[in-house]
Formats: structure tokens, sequence, C-alpha cells
């Protein structure tokens, strides 16, 4: 059975950092790329960040240089290093297996002041 579970979203004010993990399970998780998306109130949700089974990574213009996206295969972990937040980051967090219909069930991150 295959289980995404998030953690590390919480309140931070702008300009902050937080770390999101996403434990995998139920996968051989060190051969699948792997992404981050969000879903802000009343808007769909987006992707946020990829990273191939080989560590190539990708971002979207709203998060690059801000955002870091990496995996620890030993431990089937991913995860999203978030800096400089802002108002416009604030989002429900969603790891997903690329390519595969396999959701998390979320983290919310709040950037207020």
């Amino acid at each position: 059975q295959v289980q995404l579970v998030e953690s590390g979203g919480g309140l931070v004010q702008p300009g902050g950092s937080l770390r999101l993990s996403c434990a995998a399970s139920g996968i051989i998780f060190s051969t699948y790329a792997m992404g981050w998306y969000r879903q802000a109130p009343g808007k769909q949700r987006e992707l946020v960040a990829t990273i191939t089974s080989s560590g190539r990574t990708n971002y979207s213009d709203s998060v690059k240089a801000r955002f870091t996206i990496s995996r620890d295969n030993a431990k089937n972990t991913l995860y999203l290093q978030m800096n400089s937040l802002k108002f416009e980051d604030t989002a429900v967090y969603y790891c997903k297996i690329s390519n595969r219909p396999y959701w998390g069930q979320g983290t919310q991150v709040t950037v207020s002041s």
C-alpha cells in the first residue's frame, strides 16, 4: 500500500523558513521522480518543484531561488526547504509520486505577520 505522509508545516512570518518532509512507504522510493504541489484557498493546485530519481530538480518561477527540493533515498523521504517565505506562499502543500495517482494528505503552511 502506497502511503505519503507530509509534515513540517506551520505558521511563519514573512521572510521566515520552513522545511517540509514527505515520508514515503509502499514503493521503491529511489526509483521514482517526486514532486511538491500546493493549493491556496480558492485556487487550483499548482506544481512547486520536482526531483528525478537521479536528483535533477526543477522549480516553478514563483519559488525559484527560494525553495530547494531534495531527497534522502536511504530514509525514503522527500524534503522541501522553503526560505524567504512570502504571504503568497500560504497554501496546503502536498507531495506526489510523479506520473502516479498517489498524493499525501497535505500540510498547511501559513505565512502571516
